[in-house]
């Protein structure tokens, strides 16, 4: 007896058959039809494929990898209807693994692109990029933020050299509207070559975990270089997180959605208008009592004032409701980075974060902080600076990696900076990193500090230069102080050796104690703001207390008299 085979089906034998009824307005509806509702049906069927050709398996196994299809992401970033736009599905599927369309995310119109992985995974081919590049066009000539959701598994082979002409269509089209409007890409899936190179000409890069970007996936490493290596290793969002190729990571593919709509809304539609304008209830006059006591628990502790603290306190206290966005969160966290919002206004924080490497200013803070201040240029963002750090990182490494050429970009972009930009001193200003961070001389249009503010040349060491001949006196003295202990010591009753060791040590003594005293005396005479007011480098002292109705009512003051519009000026070489 043979056994029938039966096979698991998703179908309900139940349900009764979909029936669409074409019917034309204001007719009854018969049972005959004829060639025009024949034409309806079918076009309703063109307008339907996309969602419904693809097969439930295919869509199993992109849930099998916890990841969403192209649909059910825009259904996370609106719950409005998509106008789905250049709707291309070619005999052999041409286009048809691209989706593009418009959407309406919290009252703007942003153009948006996923790819399909469940048709071709989500490879690009000539119509493809055609189809990608009208889209890039079309939000640069209309002015609108750009959304891309990036899933795809590269060039399709198959169409040859048309794949790639695809990809040069597509990066050509973005880079042209690069710094005309804004754009945000999220990273999904397995992407590698040109699905890497495209989304990194965007503004940011969202990145969730267990999903990889870079040039070359693993196996291709170990075939050309014979290196073992896990997709994660390669280009997980820990490494792209450190590097700064990923200006944010997060969990999964739903925070990734979530933080793109977050960010969108701190910037702005296109480079001729500000950021969007959130009335807030949070008033200006608010005391920030916080910073008072995070300064004063800071301060009066035993390290006194060279106790780190994280800056990024500071900046939630100003900020409305204590909210802000920050990018570049993994990489040189001795600066912070963030959008955040001051009486309703969009502002860019750049701080110092003496948490981290007493906030000294090493190759990576200098790219981090240039990378953000030129985006702000473009698109109308004020900036306040707060300042907190010792200097630019010596060393050996620091030089070879070019610390002297990313100081330089970070420099540029600061003098570049023609948005309103406020400098605010928070303790240490020392040197070079105060001469290139937005003091008056670099443009900025105000400069504050707090009581705190330790502005030098050079931090302690400057005792050396100041007090040069007092230290030079106590060094030499330091021969015949030894000398002459150890012969007391020794006429005391003490053995030589012992007696010159014990001497030595009461001598060394005495100098770090002289050389403390001279510390304070160049802390007390030149570290702090009196000179740099009597000069003008600065023109007012806040407390802490005051400083978000301080900086709030500044800022309005400029951003009134700030006309938005797109950059005019000659645009720099390097960057």
């Amino acid at each position: 007896m043979s056994k029938t085979k039966v096979r698991p089906s998703l179908k309900n034998p139940f349900a009764p058959p979909e029936v669409i009824d074409f019917n034309i307005p204001g007719e009854v509806a018969s049972a005959k039809t004829g060639p025009y509702e024949e034409a309806m049906k079918e076009g309703y069927e063109l307008i339907q494929r996309p969602i419904k050709s693809v097969s439930i398996g295919q869509i199993e196994k992109q849930h099998f990898k916890k990841r969403m299809t192209v649909w059910e992401r825009i259904r996370v970033l609106t719950d409005q209807e998509p106008n789905i736009l250049y709707q291309n599905w070619g005999k052999n599927l041409d286009g048809a693994s691209l989706v593009t369309g418009i959407l309406n995310i919290g009252g703007r119109d942003v153009a948006v692109y996923g790819h399909d992985f469940t048709v071709r995974a989500g490879s690009m081919d000539a119509t493809n990029g055609n189809k990608l590049a009208r889209l890039f066009y079309m939000a640069g000539e209309k002015g609108i933020p750009l959304i891309g959701m990036n899933d795809s598994a590269g060039a399709f082979v198959p169409a040859g050299v048309g794949g790639l002409d695809g990809y040069a269509e597509a990066f050509t089209a973005l880079r042209k509207i690069s710094g005309v409007v804004p754009s945000i890409m999220c990273m999904f899936g397995f992407n590698a070559g040109g699905g890497s190179y495209l989304p990194r000409q965007g503004s940011f890069v969202i990145q969730p975990n267990d999903t990889f970007f870079g040039l070359t996936g693993p196996g291709v490493v170990k075939s050309v270089l014979g290196e073992d290596i896990t997709p994660e290793e390669l280009g997980g969002p820990q490494v792209h997180g450190q590097s700064g190729v990923a200006d944010i990571t997060v969990a999964d593919e739903v925070a990734a959605l979530r933080r793109a709509v977050r960010l969108l809304s701190y910037i702005p539609d296109n480079n001729s208008v500000m950021a969007p304008f959130q009335p807030t209830s949070d008033p200006l006059e608010r005391k920030t009592w916080e910073i008072n006591t995070l300064l004063k628990k800071a301060f009066n502790s035993p390290t006194g004032f060279n106790t780190p603290f994280d800056v990024s306190i500071i900046i939630q206290q100003i900020c409305d409701f204590g909210d802000f966005i920050e990018l570049q969160p993994d990489r040189a966290r001795c600066v912070i980075t963030a959008f955040g919002r001051l009486g309703g206004n969009v502002v860019g924080f750049c701080a110092n974060n003496s948490a981290v490497a007493s906030g000294q200013i090493d190759v990576d803070a200098a790219l981090k902080i240039a990378r953000f201040i030129r985006f702000c240029n473009i698109y109308n963002i004020p900036v306040i600076f707060m300042e907190d750090t010792t200097g630019f990182l010596p060393g050996r490494e620091q030089e070879s990696r070019g610390i002297v050429q990313a100081g330089r970009s970070m420099l540029d972009s600061i003098v570049d900076l023609r948005t309103p930009r406020i400098l605010l001193i928070l303790r240490n200003a020392f040197g070079g990193a105060y001469a290139s961070y937005n003091n008056y001389p670099t443009g900025a249009d105000l400069v504050l500090a707090l009581p705190t503010t330790r502005l030098a040349v050079m931090g302690p060491a400057g005792k050396e230069f100041v007090y040069k001949d007092e230290v030079r006196k106590l060094r030499a003295a330091v021969a015949g102080k030894i000398k002459q202990g150890t012969q007391e010591r020794i006429a005391a009753g003490m053995d030589g050796a012992l007696a010159k060791r014990d001497a030595e040590k009461e001598v060394n003594d005495w100098l770090r104690a002289e050389e403390a005293l001279l510390n304070q005396r160049y802390e007390k005479e030149l570290m702090n703001p009196k000179e740099g007011l009597a000069l003008g480098s600065i023109s007012s002292i806040v407390m802490p207390t005051d400083l978000r109705k301080v900086l709030g009512e500044n800022l309005n003051f400029f951003l009134r008299h700030y006309k938005p519009s797109p950059m005019q000026c000659v645009q720099r070489e390097f960057h």
